[in-house]
């Protein structure tokens, strides 16, 4: 009896559940696909009822990043542990910003950078609107064109700041969750479609290095950390003939 418990046991820790309720979500379908090293791969559809309650159970082969999504602009990434029960929580229009998620603590850091993310987006968004209006009000000419370069120069520089605010956060978010998968997705964070690591910066590959080095340690035989190894090869190549 005692090895039939154990093996139950070890049966279900291969797996991890995610439940939850989306408003507005009531009687759509969510998309889960599996973030793997060569691609995202399409797991399956998730159904919510009436209430946008929903529950779906996974066995995972391995460590890895798991999407949730609406749409392809739509979604949440999680980073499952064997044997978590996840449960999230959002609207349905605009799930990346409203999400919260809970028992999972890899999921809750990658949360914690969406959220960082979430705030340089909405700067972002309003530098375009304030760039757009005096364009706008140029082009009536209800300002002169000094006007126009002063609001112009003072955008730039809030949008410089808010860009070294993200490449630091991603930076520090690194160094502190060194070993984790999540520190893939902080790798390759974007701002403004622009890398906030760029591989263009030779200085790059010292987080690349710091991201390899943590995973070799945690998963050496997982299939992101072999991946990522190759990548990171890649990038000192590339870098050592600049």
């Amino acid at each position: 009896m005692l090895f039939i418990a154990l093996l139950f046991v070890g049966c279900q820790n291969d797996t991890f559940t995610l439940s939850g309720t989306i408003d507005g979500g009531a009687g759509k379908t969510l998309w889960l696909e599996e973030l793997a090293p060569d691609g995202p791969i399409f797991i399956d559809s998730i159904h919510l009822d009436s209430k946008g309650h929903f529950k779906y159970k996974y066995k995972m082969p391995y460590r890895s990043l798991y999407n949730l999504h609406t749409t392809a602009d739509n979604y949440i990434v999680t980073l499952p542990d064997y044997g978590e029960k996840i449960e999230i929580y959002g609207k349905w229009e605009n799930l990346s910003v409203s999400y919260d998620i809970q028992g999972s603590y890899e999921s809750s850091l990658l949360w914690q950078l969406q959220q960082y993310t979430n705030d340089g987006a909405k700067i972002l968004n309003e530098l375009i609107d304030t760039t757009e209006y005096y364009a706008k009000l140029y082009f009536d000419k209800r300002v002169d064109e000094a006007t126009v370069l002063a609001k112009k120069d003072m955008t730039d520089s809030i949008y410089r700041r808010a860009f070294e605010e993200q490449q630091e956060y991603v930076c520090r978010f690194i160094e502190e969750n060194q070993g984790s998968l999540s520190t893939l997705i902080a790798l390759y964070k974007p701002f403004n479609n622009r890398l906030l690591i760029d591989t263009r910066d030779p200085n790059s590959i010292d987080y690349y290095d710091l991201v390899l080095e943590g995973l070799q340690e945690r998963y050496p035989d997982n299939p992101h950390t072999l991946h990522f190894k190759n990548t990171t090869e890649h990038l000192r190549s590339a870098i050592a003939h600049q």
